[in-house]
């Protein structure tokens, strides 16, 4: 009999997020196929009750948690220690999390301390006749493949995006709380603060409703022959921020620099969008000055309505790649929708 437990940790403010919502989904649907499994839940924090009463309608069976001050930042050692205690009090067989960057960090290592067998970027789950199978992805998610493990405890980790949210009501659940002894190896690892961008120059947004990407058309000579790096940087910069959008970029338009033309000056490899760059999921994407062949689509696979503005009629976002293609000039296209924004 298998004993599913869903794993999260809590978000700074105590409630549960997104991308674990998305992994409990997955775990009531093995939970659902499996006859005579078990659902457990287990919550990482500061504080787990407030998590617990939001998931208490999920069908667990009962609740585990570890709690306190030790685990408000991500740290290694502390929560491979509160994954580990959990894990055990659950006897898991099968642990589903989501892959935010705190599970990534410590999921193997977990698995290792249980020995038991990790899988990342996990993109479904399904059974058929008791067997328990997972989608992931590899080399750059360009492959997909099936996985089955006979191998317990099997962690899965299930990439943010790629599932609908559990949709349950909240409640009051008992959660249970387990003790944890750190060492004082454990807390060498201090967290003193964070540092990151303004608001304003924040560019990478993975939960964004949009993703905006740029080609390299923005930097070509336009119609009157010249150039207008500087005025697509505002266009760009200025439609980012009023529609809080996630922007990302063709290989093209990142590697420009390297040959000695004119760039956009905010754009990094992290932008990358594609073959050889990430592969987002977001609810709405779109596509601008690129010609939409397959290294570029291929980073837009899990978004689910595509849109492209491209002065040729016959680029590869014509050919069944987008769903509306506007054969238009960006420049005109976006000032305009700039504008509308601005009145809005």
């Amino acid at each position: 009999m298998e004993v599913i437990l869903f794993l999260a940790h809590t978000e700074p403010d105590g409630t549960v997020g997104k991308a674990a919502l998305e992994a409990l989904a997955a775990a009531k649907t093995l939970n659902a196929g499996l006859a005579g499994s078990t659902l457990v839940a287990g919550l990482v924090g500061q504080a787990v009750q407030p998590a617990a009463n939001r998931i208490a309608s999920c069908g667990a069976s009962k609740f585990l948690g570890v709690e306190g001050h030790e685990f408000i930042q991500p740290r290694y050692a502390s929560d491979a220690a509160a994954v580990e205690v959990i894990c055990r009090a659950a006897k898991a067989t099968i642990v589903v999390g989501p892959a935010t960057s705190r599970w990534n960090r410590i999921w193997a290592g977990a698995a290792q301390r249980l020995g038991g067998r990790a899988d990342m970027h996990v993109t479904g789950v399904s059974t058929s006749n008791g067997v328990v199978s997972v989608n992931r992805w590899y080399y750059r998610q360009r492959m997909e493949a099936t996985l089955q493990r006979a191998s317990r405890p099997w962690f899965i980790a299930i990439d943010p995006g790629s599932q609908k949210e559990w949709a349950g009501e909240a409640g009051t659940a008992a959660a249970e709380l387990l003790p944890v002894t750190l060492a004082d190896a454990c807390k060498r690892t201090v967290v003193t603060g964070r540092r990151e961008p303004a608001a304003d120059a924040q560019t990478i947004r993975p939960e964004a409703e949009l993703l905006f990407v740029t080609g390299a058309g923005w930097t070509k000579k336009q119609a009157d022959g010249q150039a207008h790096v500087a005025e697509a940087e505002n266009l760009i910069l200025g439609f980012i921020r009023s529609a809080r959008a996630s922007l990302g970029s063709s290989k093209s338009l990142v590697d420009l620099g390297g040959e000695g033309q004119a760039v956009l000056s905010f754009l990094t490899h992290l932008n990358q969008v594609g073959q050889t760059g990430s592969t987002p999921r977001h609810p709405k994407g779109l596509a601008t000055c690129c010609h939409g062949e397959e290294p570029h689509t291929v980073g837009w696979r899990f978004i689910s309505e595509r849109r492209a503005i491209n002065l040729d009629p016959n680029c590869g976002w014509a050919r069944g790649k987008a769903d509306v293609l506007y054969v238009a000039d960006a420049f005109a296209v976006m000032a305009k929708v700039n504008e509308l924004l601005g009145q809005a």
